[in-house]
């Protein structure tokens, strides 16, 4: 299984899990699959941008990096990275595809 742990004050909060794993989980366990509707699926081309950054610190915690290695490793400054995280600035498309190539995070590697 493809699992992501999101930690939050060194505790386990979050389980991630492909969508397909999921639904495997949920059958295995004998509930029923829930139906999504088309509005529950789709968001605003800009809350899909904005919105995996929201979980940018959560995901570096749960990675193990701290703000000064993966900003040096990305190639900009742990300040610069600390106001990304508060959601201050919005980096542009290279930084952010980089930060998904150090996180794991598939969906940041095709923003353009």
């Amino acid at each position: 299984m493809d699992i992501q742990i999101i930690s939050r004050d060194g505790e386990p909060e979050y389980a991630v899990l492909p969508w397909d794993q999921y639904q495997a989980l949920l059958k295995a366990a004998g509930q029923q699959q829930p139906t999504l509707t088309p509005s529950s699926t789709s968001q605003p081309a800009l809350d899909q941008a904005v919105r995996p950054l929201a979980d940018l610190g959560a995901l570096r915690e749960a990675k193990g990096l701290a703000i000064e290695t993966l900003a040096r490793t990305v190639g900009i400054s742990p300040s610069y990275l600390g106001l990304i995280e508060s959601g201050e600035r919005q980096p542009d498309a290279a930084i952010r595809r980089s930060l998904a190539w150090e996180l794991g995070v598939a969906g940041w590697r095709d923003e353009s």
